[in-house]
């Protein structure tokens, strides 16, 4: 039988989901466990998916290690554990070329396309969702970059290694832009904090008489 299972990358823990899933098997989960975390190790950091191939009467087990998703290939390169909250606001980095070729080289085994252009399309459709500029651009603007052979060269030399002068330029611009997003992020918390206050005082306003008054009686109309 098989079972998938989607893991920290060397870091699996024992927990209710593995146990419903392995107790009945009647299988050792600490040499499973360790096994799990051999065979993902090189993916620490990343959640990583698994099939556990499991022989029920040897209880011999195969660990098939999967590609970890787009996205956490994508982070790790960036170094970072988060995408961004508003993709079309707050940018979350700026990545050279060559990262997202790396990438694409990784998942493109996964993909349904012909070739690793296509591989490198896709990985910068995640790089969007990210909120992950490219060569100092939109992820979609690179996609027609791409698609007007822009990066041929360095698609067809499946060139990984960006410079390291590009490495520095890429980083100011995203200074530059991480400068213009604080001072965004600091407007809109004041704007929130200001509509906080004014949303506590409004009942108060409300329900509070005013100084030196009381309470209107009903007038009761004789006949």
């Amino acid at each position: 039988m098989q079972i998938k299972l989607l893991v920290e990358g060397g870091e699996m823990k024992p927990g209710p989901t593995l146990s419903q899933k392995i107790g009945p098997l009647g299988l050792n989960l600490g040499k499973l466990i360790a096994d799990v975390n051999k065979a993902t190790a090189e993916f620490k950091g990343m959640k990583v998916p698994i099939i556990l191939d499991i022989d029920t009467k040897t209880k011999n087990i195969k660990v098939e290690t999967l590609t970890p998703p787009t996205s956490e290939l994508i982070k790790k390169e960036m170094n970072t554990s988060l995408g961004s909250g508003r993709p079309n606001k707050l940018k979350i980095g700026n990545s050279p070329i060559e990262t997202i070729i790396k990438v694409a080289k990784i998942k493109q085994k996964d993909m349904l396309v012909n070739d690793l252009k296509a591989a490198t399309i896709s990985t910068l459709g995640t790089c969007h969702s990210l909120g992950l500029m490219v060569e100092g651009k939109e992820p979609k603007e690179l996609i027609q970059d791409i698609k007007d052979g822009k990066y041929d060269n360095e698609i067809t030399s499946e060139n990984e290694i960006p410079s390291q002068e590009k490495l520095e330029k890429l980083a100011k611009e995203f200074d530059k832009v991480k400068k213009v997003q604080d001072a965004f992020v600091k407007e809109m918390e004041k704007v929130a904090e200001e509509k906080a206050a004014a949303k506590a005082a409004a009942p108060a306003a409300t329900a509070a008489p005013a100084a030196g008054t009381t309470p209107a009686k009903a007038e009761v109309k004789k006949k």
